[in-house]
């Protein structure tokens, strides 16, 4: 049975395996993510979050997805340079998945049954879904994608305490 995310495995958008395990010892914040969506200017936000986080052991794990309203239809290199030269994102980027359905990633399903949504929901409502994850690699909070990643903040830092 799976214990926290470190358990997962999954690929760069560069298509290298990696194991979330390297992880260890810090913050994450995992997001899904797309580029055609009315919340992708949160990059800019979460990239900031990052920069400001990141030397005190936080990182920020995005997910392309496409399973809301095709707003992710781009390949792996078409989603990398449009992270970087629209958002000048630095934070790790992975290959496109699921989040919901029988073919959502096995990382997803786990932090579904972890942490619901409003009113208990377990389906992950849009891009841009946010979990924050302790250092010990458990899931403690969800956010909702309205929620802004400048808001955030004081989650993240309580979790690198």
């Amino acid at each position: 049975m799976t214990a926290t995310v470190y358990d997962f495995r999954t690929r760069t958008i560069d298509g290298t395996d990696v194991s979330l395990s390297d992880y260890r010892g810090k913050a994450l914040l995992i997001v899904n993510v797309a580029s055609k969506c009315g919340f992708t200017p949160q990059y800019e936000g979460l990239e900031k979050l990052y920069r400001h986080y990141k030397d005190q052991g936080f990182e920020i794990l995005a997910f392309p997805c496409n399973q809301f309203g095709g707003q992710e239809p781009g390949s792996e290199s078409e989603i990398k340079s449009f992270c970087h030269n629209n958002y000048q994102v630095t934070f790790p980027i992975f290959s496109k998945i699921d989040v919901n359905g029988p073919d959502a990633h096995p990382l997803y399903k786990f932090l579904q049954a972890q942490l619901r949504g409003l009113l208990g929901t377990k389906r992950i409502k849009w891009n841009f879904t946010k979990f924050l994850v302790d250092r010990r690699g458990n899931p403690i909070k969800r956010y909702s994608p309205r929620a802004k990643p400048e808001d955030i903040g004081a989650d993240i830092q309580q979790s690198l305490s």
